[in-house]
């Protein structure tokens, strides 16, 4: 096959790439400029995608032995991801850039360039296996990755079935990420000790609330309590996230003493919500724009876990498809889960198994026993 590999400028899609030519692919080399700021640039890769992460996946590519190239999508990054991120904010909402990414940028602009050009899949360096038990003809499945710690599954799920038939994660196998470098140092790839990126990539210096602050200015309003008490303010409510106990520099202490933690955002009083900790533990959950890579009869309520956070624990339920909408009802008697984000991903599963993903809009308060 013609395979095209997103080189990132990491070690994982680096060894990915490696890993597709050793499989007998016709390989081709490509890097994402995803923004034409200078200040993209970062010592240790705190992000991704910065200027650096170009100059270290022509390094790989020229190791592999593989025609390289770069590609400027950074317009539609923009418009997509970047847009995303400041609408849902805005909106009292947290969004997940990585997802968005996923969704618009490497499973949607690249993938669809590249099959326009007659490649025949993208190969990445994302931690997700795929599979294929009814046969290749079939729909394939989008699994858990062995190394549970590595596992992106989550952030991947957006994706659908169609896209992940043309799609390729050789370390889905892979039993740690010192086995990956291990692999890139015995290969030659000078990457092999090169930190992992994490934090937004587009948030050059990791100040999430002074990138929101510039592009959506200040917006003074109140932290008011669950009676409606003003108890502080804030400079943006698009700053506070549900959840959120650091930060909030309450003016007044509760009336028992006990830390409180951010409830909601209202974004058309501009305040933000506080109160105690039981009060963020959430019994069910309703998303939308779902996508299935198996769909459930509409209405039918069936078992499932749910995860809610890229680094989160899953947790069973039930669920039920409604349309492009998605009903969750925790297990009671599993471990609870606390201050759930409107924006987040929901992510369902049976076993390691990716069964479809939704877009939280509201969730309902635990029942008191």
């Amino acid at each position: 096959m013609r395979v095209l590999a997103a080189l990132s400028g990491g070690v994982d899609s680096a060894v990915a790439a490696a890993r597709a030519i050793d499989a007998g692919h016709d390989v081709v080399g490509v890097h994402m400029a995803l923004s034409r700021s200078r200040a993209q640039l970062r010592t240790g890769s705190r992000g991704c995608c910065s200027i650096e992460d170009a100059g270290d996946a022509r390094r790989a590519a020229d190791v592999l032995g593989i025609p390289y190239y770069v590609w400027d999508l950074s317009e539609r990054f923009e418009d997509t991801v970047v847009a995303d991120f400041l609408a849902e904010y805005a909106a009292g909402r947290t969004p997940n850039p990585c997802v968005r990414c996923n969704e618009h940028i490497k499973f949607e602009a690249l993938l669809d360039k590249a099959l326009a050009l007659g490649f025949d899949a993208v190969c990445t360096g994302h931690y997700a296996r795929i599979e294929h038990p009814a046969g290749d003809a079939a729909a394939p499945e989008l699994h858990r990755a062995r190394e549970a710690a590595k596992d992106q599954s989550y952030v991947l799920a957006v994706m659908g079935p169609e896209r992940l038939a043309r799609s390729m994660f050789p370390l889905g196998d892979v039993m740690s990420k010192d086995d990956v470098r291990a692999e890139a140092a015995a290969r030659g790839l000078s990457v092999s000790a090169k930190p992992d990126s994490y934090d937004i990539c587009f948030v050059a210096d990791g100040d999430t609330q002074g990138f929101l602050r510039e592009r959506l200015g200040a917006r003074p309003g109140d932290v008011v309590d669950t009676t409606g008490a003003v108890v502080g303010a804030h400079e943006g409510a698009y700053a506070y996230t549900v959840g959120q106990r650091k930060g909030l520099a309450l003016g007044r202490p509760a009336p028992d003493g006990r830390p409180r933690y951010v409830l909601s955002i209202e974004p058309v009083s501009n305040t933000v919500v506080v109160g105690p900790a039981e009060a963020l533990q959430v019994g069910g959950i309703h998303g939308d724009a779902a996508v299935w890579f198996a769909r459930p009869t509409d209405d039918a309520w069936f078992a499932c876990t749910v995860q809610v956070r890229a680094h989160g624990e899953d947790v069973p339920a039930l669920a039920r498809a409604v349309g492009d909408e998605v009903d969750v009802r925790l297990d009671a008697a599993a471990p609870a889960l606390h201050g759930v984000a409107p924006g987040q991903s929901l992510v369902l599963y049976d076993g390691t198994r990716v069964l479809g993903q939704a877009t939280v809009r509201a969730t309902t308060p635990t029942v008191p026993a």
